[in-house]
């Protein structure tokens, strides 16, 4: 079992687990990175947040201690659910007023099952997941979204842009070495004169 940390907010510098095996969490300094662009663009405070192959639950507790107001929590594997489970715990103690709920479902599942609708999502699947596959599920999420949605997706960089559906835009990429973050808006939000499309390396 590894560990990482809440970066910084209210639960700050806790301590979170990483499951040992089948999971590959996103590093601190692409965490540190996403949720300072977050914050300058006012992107965080009072979210509904979805985090979808949420492996630790990293993502959507570093929200929630900046001030989601929610988040849920989508993982399939079972012992990193519980892992998940566990880090919810901890986090609970300094953040009783927020919503946290854990579901142990595939990703697909889940936004097939319908529900609320969110303003931040991150999308962070495995790796070798293919582009159908992971459009599949950008697809199964538009409807899901609020109309100033953000969807930030992890992939490889060698794997190039995703291959989006109908309804979702490339807002700008950022590069980290082998890793890339895509944000995603609404096609909506985009036509309506949301910030374009701009590259950054790091």
């Amino acid at each position: 079992m590894g560990v990482t940390r809440i970066i910084a907010g209210a639960a700050g510098s806790l301590p979170l687990a990483v499951p040992s095996a089948g999971t590959r969490p996103t590093s601190e300094r692409v965490r540190e990175s996403l949720f300072g662009a977050l914050e300058s663009a006012n992107l965080i405070e009072s979210a509904a947040v979805l985090d979808l192959y949420a492996g630790s639950g990293a993502l959507g507790l570093e929200a929630v201690s900046r001030g989601a107001s929610s988040a849920d929590l989508v993982e399939r594997a079972p012992r990193a659910a519980s892992v998940i489970e566990r880090n919810v715990r901890a986090v609970a103690r300094s953040l009783p007023d927020r919503r946290v709920t854990v579901h142990r479902s595939s990703a697909d599942a889940f936004l097939r099952a319908g529900g609320p609708s969110f303003d931040l999502v991150f999308v962070d699947p495995p790796y070798d997941m293919t582009d159908a596959e992971v459009s599949t599920t950008l697809a199964l999420l538009t409807p899901r979204l609020t109309d100033s949605a953000v969807v930030v997706v992890e992939r490889a960089t060698r794997s190039g842009e995703p291959d989006l559906p109908a309804g979702l835009v490339v807002d700008r990429a950022k590069k980290y070495g082998d890793t890339t973050l895509w944000w995603l808006a609404p096609a909506d939000a985009a036509d309506a004169g949301q910030p374009s499309a701009e590259s950054q390396s790091a």
